[in-house]
């Protein structure tokens, strides 16, 4: 307990610090998330208070972040509208996913998958953050400005045909269920028709204009409506807002700008009684769980979102472990990356079961803490217990704030989350690949890829074929390299130190190759040309093998295919310096001893060559 409390002043005021920092965040996220301010807000408190008492990096602050935010977004946004557009109906189904990530996220964890996170490469790391950014703009674009499709009317109107269609579509489904559907009779169908009002038709055509309006593409679709229909104060407010988050932090950095702004723009707008729009309620009182999640569950309802689940675990954790990275480099000390993920996951399944929603570890508020004298595990504790304090003591105050403030809020952290040492970095990269005519640099291909798919289609998908695509350029340019360097070669082009002494009359009948590299499928095609290289004088091929130090599957039924080849025109193949990994995969199916027996397997040069001496006659 000592070393817990070894540093109560420094901790105490890093994570009050620190919860200070995250109000406005957690609300922004919450209220972008579109489950509300307040599942922002109990995100940040559970996930910030479980995950620095469970995790691995001492001064990490955990909470809502923007990369889980905008792939939670996409998450709540599919389910409710498998729900007929409502948020209460889809809730269960949204939390069952959330609480599925954070146990996904243990497991991760429990596996020691941890160490594993840094291999992924940094172009898909980049497009991606840098997708974020541009989403998290379009989307806040249309608040900004004080538009919200569901409240335009004439856009609604036009939903109205579509609206009739799906509600009797459901009234058929219902029917269907039910057992009543009967095509020679439609008098029930009638009836509940006949029951269908105008405000059934008016709330279904605004979750169709809402669906229509999500995402970036909505966003972008209507945008020119919304530029028709712009709620000036609301712009101003926003406005306000970003003016006051970048020119504060001109002034002074001791206090954070966006709460500043949080304040400032609130306090005039509420003050000066503005007519604005504010946030939707912050219910008062403790959280309670949501039980409803396991009292309705339905492996049905959530099943298409495992992988969706999973995806959202690891982004966690990569977003988790790089903020790590970033507190081990400030506080020189080493995280444990498995437990990290392990206390992130536990503050993940807990603030679902509350209602929050997921997040990560937050750089920003790590940084913050640090400076501000957070050394141990408490200190992310405290902000957790911040926050819950402000929550229960202001939740009145606080359901007051504009909704343009944290829209305007949310369009700073987009601006900031995006990877600009990446875009910065493209016209110096090296063009290593062709397209038709155009030269192009693989890691900017991956980065733009990534990049736009993310933006414009599917967060999950993108890094998923970021992951195929990176992955399959670096085999191609191992392979290449491997190639390259492991030329086939008779002896008289090439030869090495040890060879000079080969009997010069037998060079007709012994050809050598040199492998210098991994014999894995991203190699074989030039490994299987081998055969067509020696030519009908040769009697024995020798294979040096001393830097071959991996062989596939691939590469094993290549090595295979040439053997064979090699034994229909009746040429022996020696084995020179065979390391422990190849041998071992060679034996089982037997290429050892069937077509190289152990006699043909020497461990030095010297060996082999007192062997071809006494068993090699020249005969051309």
């Amino acid at each position: 307990m000592k070393s817990f409390f070894s540093n109560l002043k420094g901790d105490v005021f890093g994570g009050i610090t620190a919860g200070i920092v995250a109000l406005p965040l957690a609300l922004a996220f919450g209220v972008s998330s579109g489950l509300g301010p307040e599942a922002g807000l109990y995100g940040a408190i559970f996930i910030s208070f479980f995950a620095a008492l469970f995790g691995g990096t001492a001064t990490q602050i955990s909470g809502p972040t923007a990369p889980m935010t905008a792939v939670s977004m996409v998450i709540i946004a599919g389910i409710v509208a498998a729900n007929d557009g409502s948020v209460e109906k889809a809730l269960p189904a949204i939390l069952t996913v959330f609480l599925l990530a954070g146990i996904m996220q243990v497991g991760l964890g429990l596996i020691g998958l941890g160490k594993y996170i840094r291999y992924i490469p940094y172009p898909v790391v980049s497009g991606f953050m840098t997708a974020i950014g541009v989403i998290i703009l379009l989307t806040q674009i249309l608040p900004s400005i004080g538009y919200y499709p569901k409240e335009d009317e004439a856009f609604v109107e036009q939903f109205k045909p579509q609206a009739e269609e799906v509600i009797l579509e459901n009234i058929l489904k219902d029917e269907a269920g039910e057992g009543i559907l009967v095509l020679e009779n439609f008098t029930e169908t009638i009836k509940r028709a006949n029951r269908i009002s105008p405000d059934d038709i008016l709330n279904e055509s605004q979750t169709l204009a809402a669906k229509e309006a999500s995402g970036t593409i909505g966003a972008l679709k209507v945008l020119p409506r919304a530029l028709k229909n712009i709620n000036w104060l609301e712009l101003i407010l926003a406005l306000g807002t970003i003016f006051i988050i970048y020119g504060f932090k001109r002034i002074t950095k001791v206090v954070p700008s966006t709460l500043v702004a949080l304040v400032v723009m609130s306090g005039i707008a509420y003050g000066f009684n503005l007519g604005y729009r504010p946030i939707s309620e912050i219910p008062g009182g403790i959280p309670v769980p949501k039980l409803e999640m396991f009292t309705s569950f339905s492996l049905g309802s959530i099943t298409p979102y495992i992988f969706t689940a999973l995806t959202l675990a690891l982004l966690g954790a990569i977003d988790s472990l790089l903020t790590s990275v970033v507190a081990d480099n400030m506080t020189k000390t080493k995280h444990k990356p498995n437990r990290e993920l392990i206390g992130q996951g536990i503050g993940n399944s807990i603030a679902a079961i509350f209602g929050g929603i997921p997040g990560a570890g937050a750089t920003i508020r790590t940084v913050v803490n640090i400076n501000a004298g957070g050394k141990t595990k408490l200190s992310g504790m405290i902000a957790g217990v911040m926050l819950l304090v402000i929550m229960l003591a202001l939740s009145d105050v606080a359901s007051e704030i504009p909704a343009a403030v944290l829209a305007g809020i949310l369009i700073t952290v987009g601006i900031g989350v995006m990877d600009y040492k990446g875009l910065k970095a493209i016209p110096s990269l090296p063009k290593d690949i062709k397209l038709g005519p155009l030269k192009l640099s693989s890691e900017v291909l991956i980065m733009l890829i990534v990049l736009v798919l993310s933006t414009f289609w599917d967060l999950i998908y993108a890094v998923g074929i970021g992951l195929v695509i990176a992955s399959l350029m670096f085999m191609k340019k191992i392979g290449d390299l491997t190639a390259e360097r492991s030329d086939v070669k008779s002896l008289k082009e090439e030869s090495w130190p040890d060879e000079a002494n080969f009997p010069t009359n037998l060079k007709e009948e012994v050809f050598i190759k040199h492998l210098k590299g991994p014999l894995f499928f991203g190699s074989t095609s030039d490994f299987q040309q081998l055969t067509m290289q020696i030519p009908d004088t040769a009697s024995i091929v020798i294979l040096r093998l001393g830097r071959m130090q991996y062989m596939d599957q691939s590469g094993l039924y290549a090595m295979e295919d040439m053997l064979l080849e090699l034994k229909t025109r009746q040429v022996d193949v020696l084995f020179v310096d065979l390391l422990q990994q190849p041998r071992y995969m060679m034996e089982r199916i037997d290429i050892i001893p069937d077509f190289v027996p152990e006699d043909h397997i020497f461990k030095s040069f010297k060996d082999c060559l007192s062997w071809i001496k006494h068993n090699i006659k020249d005969t051309h």
